[in-house]
């Protein structure tokens, strides 16, 4: 192999890297919303009446 061939082949492989990296920041940022959302659905869940009436007068 060339030099040329070598370096495209190593900047190739760094770039399939760098891509498999950010996928998985992205994943893990949504698993830690999902998280999120579920912790406060549970603690919502503690009281479920609370808000679901309300008085109005005009």
């Amino acid at each position: 192999m060339d030099v040329a061939a070598v370096s495209i082949s190593m900047s190739q492989a760094s770039l399939a890297q760098n891509v498999n990296i950010a996928v998985a920041k992205l994943a893990l940022n949504s698993m830690n919303q999902t998280g999120a959302d579920l912790t406060k659905m549970m603690e919502l869940s503690v009281n479920p009446g609370l808000g679901s009436n309300f008085d109005a007068s005009i």
